[in-house]
């Protein structure tokens, strides 16, 4: 009985040991997660923008103006067209960002950011409002900027006048941000 507790100890000290270095571990973020994260963040502040000014208004054309948690303004300009057989919304607007900010904070590092957007921005496509419809949208940018921190631990993070093109596909992303390949998912 004697070695067998003994084992069962030393078992349980190894797997104490391994989950302890495990946790220690800092966490790093290369330059292609840092573009990852900022793009996340630039989806994420797109969608609440959408939210906080057009969520719950009538299809058609589409001009409003928001503040930006944070600080800052964006506004929304284009048109949102029903299409109840689909459950869905077809969209083709354009944002315009004034220092939006935003801050995420995650217990996933690589959805953790506080940035600050300045810029444009359209977007074109199908928004599902019904599980039987699926999102498929396409941003595009010739000239977008972020500038705050990304990852946890943040990161310095600051892209100034970037062309940015991400295509989403239900929760899957993919595109560049300043001529570089990005992709992730929601």
């Amino acid at each position: 009985m004697a070695s067998s507790s003994w084992r069962s100890c030393l078992a349980l000290g190894f797997a104490l040991a391994g989950c302890a270095a495990e946790d220690t571990e800092p966490k790093s973020c290369d330059a292609e997660c840092q573009d990852e994260v900022a793009a996340r963040g630039l989806r994420d502040v797109v969608k609440l923008v959408y939210n906080l000014t057009l969520q719950g208004n009538f299809i058609g054309p589409q001009d409003e103006t928001t503040r930006c948690p944070h600080g800052g303004s964006a506004s929304v300009v284009g048109v949102a067209t029903s299409v109840p057989e689909q459950g869905a919304t077809e969209l083709e607007l354009g944002y315009s960002f004034e220092q939006c900010a935003y801050q995420h904070k995650d217990d996933d590092a690589h959805e953790s950011y506080d940035v600050v957007i300045s810029g444009t921005l359209g977007e074109k496509g199908i928004l599902a409002v019904q599980p039987t419809a699926t999102t498929a949208l396409l941003f595009a940018s010739l000239g977008i900027s972020i500038e705050g921190t990304v990852f946890d631990p943040p990161v310095p993070y600051s892209e100034i006048e970037c062309t940015f093109e991400l295509a989403q596909n239900g929760n899957n992303l993919s595109g560049t941000w300043c001529e570089r390949k990005v992709g992730f998912e929601l």
